[in-house]
């Protein structure tokens, strides 16, 4: 991952005598042995950049450098890069949803003033575009269901992070219905987490328990254990302070239980119009579709042993893991019973193939289409083996990397017995 930011960054360098206005004989060389100094390391390529910029203010490859940045910061973990980088591609580049994105949720780590008003202005852009959209339909050969479901979770990102920017700035009625449209928008324990955190600000300690409950029960897999754990506990309180006990929180739970389950199978059954995979549970009756609107029928690996790696454009630990992937493949080269399978759980697939591009990922990727559901995939990266009678053989949520090639090699020879 590293090694393919620096060449990245050398790729720049090197193209300095074919662009217009030419970048000059000084600033190339200068790039290319600084380059050469920051190695594959993120936080040095970052620091690189920096130096050269203010050298080189003027440079030609400016626009060029300043994306290398952000992706640098992304893989550094470096929030303050990011946003100044940002910012700046997305002054020339405002249509970026993925960077949108990823520079609003940096702004909001505070709750500043300043910084909640500009992710407020980037958080309407986002809500904008995803508007427009979904007024403009789906792509020639996008499922059209994976299409709204991951335009209707953008939108519903881009108002929970306007009703968080606008909460931060003192107008807690207008956070709670920008967080309310949220979670009309796409029902999900963030967006319950977000009416309860301005409820509760407003003074309203029962309406904050009440949406808890809702973040809490809602089948959601981007909540973890440790999310629910919080809501159940805060949840506690607030009730407790706005009725004296705990009497009557079981039937909170239940109710919003009962109330939550029903909205989201509602909107799957919505979703699932166009759908080949509706209703199916057992894996091996899916069939998935590929970057070019191809299929993929699961039922033609009967008999075969399945590694599924379950992954998305956005996770960082699976882009760590890709490489170790790849050298279990290659022990399995050639075995005609183990088949590989790269599965992109993106919500968008416009995002995808430029980044297997950019990533220089050469398998062949097929979308979930709904596998992560039947499979239950709470988490990514996870590696799912699936044995020659069709039953998951094996589970790996995660991964370790100094023990992860042996791990699942071992895990793949016992399912193929």
């Amino acid at each position: 991952m590293k090694r393919l930011l620096a060449c990245a960054l050398i790729a720049i360098a090197l193209r300095g005598a074919d662009q217009k206005p030419a970048i000059s004989e000084r600033e190339q060389r200068d790039l290319s042995n600084a380059l050469r100094e920051a190695g594959t390391n993120p936080v040095e390529n970052l620091r690189v950049i920096d130096k050269h910029l203010a050298k080189y203010p003027g440079s030609p490859r400016r626009p060029e450098l300043e994306r290398a940045a952000v992706r640098a910061a992304i893989e550094a973990q470096d929030d303050q890069r990011l946003i100044l980088y940002g910012e700046r591609v997305l002054a020339r580049e405002s249509g970026d949803l993925s960077l949108l994105e990823r520079v609003t949720r940096a702004l909001l780590q505070t709750d500043a003033k300043e910084t909640s008003e500009r992710a407020l202005q980037y958080a309407r852009r986002y809500e904008e575009i995803a508007q427009q959209q979904l007024a403009d339909g789906p792509p020639a050969g996008a499922g059209k269901s994976e299409w709204r479901n991951g335009l209707d979770r953008s939108l519903g990102q881009a108002l929970t992070y306007e009703a968080r920017a606008t909460g931060n700035l003192g107008r807690f009625p207008p956070a709670i219905a920008l967080a309310e449209r949220a979670f009309d928008a796409y029902p999900n324990g963030e967006s319950a987490r977000e009416i309860a955190r301005w409820s509760e600000r407003s003074g309203e300690p029962d309406a904050a328990a009440r949406h808890l409950a809702d973040a809490f029960t809602i089948p959601d897999p981007r909540t973890t254990d440790a999310d629910r754990a919080r809501d159940r506990a805060r949840m506690g309180e607030l009730w407790r302070q706005a009725k004296g006990s705990d009497a009557g929180l079981g039937d909170l739970l239940l109710e919003a239980f009962d109330r939550n389950v029903a909205l989201v199978h509602a909107r799957e059954l919505r979703l699932r119009d166009n759908d080949p995979n509706a209703g199916l549970s057992n894996p091996m009756e899916f069939t998935l579709s590929g970057l070019d609107s191809d299929k993929l029928s699961m039922a033609a690996f009967k008999g075969k042993t399945l590694v599924l790696d379950f992954w998305a454009t956005w996770c960082v630990p699976c882009r760590a893991q890709h490489p170790l992937y790849q050298q279990v493949k290659q022990r399995f080269q050639g075995n005609g019973d183990v088949v590989f399978l790269s599965i992109s759980t993106d919500d968008g697939r416009q995002g995808v193939k430029p980044f297997l591009a950019e990533q220089k990922w050469q398998d062949p990727v097929w979308f979930e289409d709904g596998l992560s559901r039947a499979l239950a995939i709470a988490s990514i990266p996870t590696t799912i083996v699936i044995d020659r009678n069709g039953k998951v053989f094996s589970r790996m949520n995660g991964y370790e990397p100094e023990h992860f090639v042996e791990m699942l090699s071992e895990r793949i020879q016992d399912a193929v017995r």
